[in-house]
């Protein structure tokens, strides 16, 4: 079986946003019309508490996009964005999500970023992702979202090395920095996850 997932098409990440992705709000109608060709469709969802560590406010004199050490693992600081029941954490209003069957919230411990939909940045604690997939059959991940360089970067590597087929659909995904995204696709193909196009999907009956 072949799902497909949606990483945080949030409005903090689309223009206007708290954390805007360029562009971003741009993949929402290739995104549902992607949806029908698959079985399975799950969303993840950033999911910070107020004062997340993450976020630059926490932390006196430093600035968004400053570079830290938190707790043993690098950390870039993040404006302020996607906080627990705010507008800016719910999924985009044009986001089709009729076909979305489950929603795997993240970035929830307040010490701890966690960029992919399925661990945290240290792969301390798991969502349940993985073994929501493998408990429906699922052999195949392919993603779309926000960002290309991020957070749809480490759930595609989780993804592969978890044994599922991982697919990218480039232009479902937009990156915070073309130069970002760059090195995290050369990186994502050096370990064995593959990029496509959606025109390779729409039209299929993903089976």
């Amino acid at each position: 079986m072949k799902a497909l997932l949606l990483i945080d098409i949030q409005n903090d990440f689309v223009p206007g946003g708290r954390l805007a992705v360029p562009d971003g709000d741009a993949i929402i109608p290739l995104v549902n019309a992607l949806q029908p060709q698959f079985d399975l469709v799950v969303a993840s969802q950033d999911w910070h508490p107020d004062g997340h560590e993450s976020f630059a406010s926490s932390h006196a004199g430093r600035a968004p996009f400053d570079h830290i050490d938190l707790h043993g693992l690098p950390q870039t600081l993040w404006p302020d964005h996607c906080v627990q029941e705010t507008p800016g954490a719910a999924l985009h209003p044009s986001l089709d999500t009729r076909r979305v069957e489950a929603i795997f919230r993240k970035g929830m411990a307040p010490d701890i970023d966690s960029y992919s939909a399925f661990y945290d940045n240290g792969h301390r604690k798991a969502t349940g992702l993985t073994d929501y997939l493998r408990g429906r059959g699922v052999t195949d991940v392919y993603l779309v979202g926000l960002a290309g360089d991020y957070c749809v970067y480490f759930s595609a590597l989780d993804a592969q090395a978890a044994g599922f087929a991982a697919f990218v659909i480039t232009d479902a995904t937009r990156a915070i920095s073309a130069e970002g995204f760059e090195a995290a696709r050369a990186d994502m193909q050096t370990k064995g996850v593959r990029m496509l196009e959606s025109s390779a999907v729409l039209g299929t009956v993903a089976r």
